[in-house]
């Protein structure tokens, strides 16, 4: 029997109004009755998800500075989302990312990274602390030092190339990508990536790597469309991309080409007799770890994000330092003149320093931590979540479970706690006793338990190469200015401007 036409707007008419019931039902709960519907913010926000979309996905990525405004209005702690409260206030960052307790990471802002399993997409604390426990021997600071050879040699390379263009013009942005590709990739997994023998330092992969932003903000909102369109073979997705996108889904195929022969490798009945260079899978594999945690499976994700970590949280610094130190020729005089003091080999060829002689370079050390200031690996906020008790924040009572964020660029920019926020100062940094007092709010790494485990990798990268470039040339920069590198979106990472592009004149240093 068929159903006559003219019930049909009916049945429509009543699945329109239970919609509109629940729409307002749940608006009144999360308004009025929900446990955060005391903290002040805008209620939009308070209602719905959607508003945050509106800055992350139609703006753009604006969410950080929408929230920065939102603070000017409601004050130190708002709420920022139906489920979320966010705090502006530096006093409180120690007390949330610390050590101390069982802190896990909020879920929802986890999905954006597509990659279940990786320790980064890690929530619940235990398990975030077991997976971790082998990155952290195989970043350790000693491990970094005893293995600075690889970043020499790659750091080695990219000056001779740039010796090549000496008299012309260099991309030195994506020559700087090209030297954290290539020198990350063969300390973690001992990939040859060959960005470096590019003749545009392979500036596709580069791009690329900054333009995944949107990718990840898309994520997080529609975590099960990204999931399902994940599922699409690469080899499918590469065929209907153009060369840029090639470019990046092969290296993201050979990272996992890599990372499933090292697995079986590092299991096989000879590992222990294999003398090849110690890889983190390797790390992995002969951890305490669970079987079901040492699967390929997860394994292709874990690397993925390893590799991948590093790339333009890192590159994203050297050039925001090589910008500025050779931008300004006071910085860059006194730096020579420091590098001098421990007898630094500015002929081609020559032996460059070691990193224990370059840490120990006060100059050469504030000009880095200035240049993380500005360039801090992360631009979004970080949630964490205390379960076992209620938090609490001046006046403000934070029940337990809440996700409650900070946004480390946003501390790094205030005029409180650094006059003229957007000046490349290094100067900032000479006081020892200042250092040490804001170091309570320097968190170009964030802090905790969680604070991201390649910093010593990152730190080598930065003293290594900022010496030999700066013992060997001169670059004159065209067409760019420091607003260049100011962080315009939130792409996880710092959306600036100039992105991977810094186009330069080189000329070699006469001492």
């Amino acid at each position: 029997m068929m159903m006559n036409s003219t019930y049909l707007p009916l049945w429509w008419e009543a699945a329109g109004l239970t919609l509109a019931i629940y729409s307002l039902g749940l608006a009144f709960y999360r308004l009025f009755l929900h446990p955060l519907a005391r903290f002040p913010g805008p209620k939009l926000a308070a209602i719905t998800r959607w508003y945050e979309a509106y800055y992350d996905l139609i703006l753009d990525g604006q969410y950080t500075f929408k929230i920065a405004e939102l603070h000017k209005t409601y004050g130190p702690i708002i709420r920022i989302s139906p489920h979320e409260l966010h705090v502006i206030d530096p006093a409180f960052y120690e007390k949330l990312y610390c050590q101390e307790g069982r802190w896990d990471k909020y879920q929802w802002a986890c999905n954006g990274f597509l990659a279940e399993g990786a320790t980064i997409c890690t929530s619940v604390h235990e398990l975030h602390q077991a997976r971790r426990a082998p990155l952290n021997h195989f970043f350790s600071k000693a491990k970094v030092a005893a293995r600075q050879e690889i970043i020499i040699r790659h750091v080695e390379k990219l000056c001779n190339r740039i010796e090549g263009f000496v008299g012309g013009t260099v991309n030195l942005g994506a020559a700087c990508s090209a030297l954290i590709h290539d020198a990350h990739c063969e300390f973690v997994i001992n990939r040859v990536n060959g960005s470096l023998d590019k003749e545009d330092f392979n500036s596709a992969l580069a791009g690329m790597c900054l333009n995944v932003g949107f990718l990840w903000r898309v994520g997080k909102h529609f975590h099960k469309i990204s999931l399902a369109l994940k599922r699409i073979p690469l080899d499918f997705v590469a065929k209907l991309s153009n060369e840029d996108v090639r470019i990046f889904f092969d290296f993201l195929q050979g990272v996992d080409r890599d990372t499933e022969a090292l697995l079986k490798s590092a299991t096989s009945p000879s590992a222990k007799q294999d003398a090849g260079p110690r890889t983190v899978v390797h790390e992995i594999a002969e951890s305490n770890l669970d079987p079901s945690d040492k699967e390929l499976s997860r394994l292709l994700n874990e690397v993925q994000t390893v590799v991948a970590a590093g790339l333009e949280t890192v590159s994203s610094v050297m050039r925001v330092t090589f910008y500025h130190v050779f931008s300004n020729p006071e910085i860059l005089r006194r730096l020579r003149e420091e590098l001098k003091t421990v007898g630094t080999d500015t002929s081609p060829g020559g032996n460059m320093l070691e990193l224990k002689q370059l840490e120990r370079l006060p100059y050469m050390t504030a000009i880095i931590m200035e240049a993380l200031r500005l360039s801090p690996g992360i631009a979004t906020r970080m949630g964490r979540m205390l379960h076992d008790k209620d938090l609490v924040y001046d006046k403000w009572c934070i029940p337990a479970g809440t996700p409650v964020g900070m946004t480390t660029i946003l501390m790094h920019t205030d005029e409180t706690l650094y006059p003229d926020p957007f000046t490349f100062n290094p100067d900032r940094w000479m006081d020892l006793e200042k250092r040490k007092t804001a170091g309570k709010t320097f968190a170009p790494f964030s802090r905790g338990s969680r604070m991201c485990v390649g910093f010593h990798l990152a730190w080598a990268d930065l003293y290594i190469s900022l010496a030999a470039l700066a013992t060997r040339f001169d670059f004159e920069f065209q067409n760019t200015q420091s607003s260049d590198f100011k962080v315009l979106r939130d792409d996880f990472v710092v959306g600036t401007k100039c992105g991977s592009t810094l186009t330069c004149h080189v000329s070699l240093h006469e001492t």
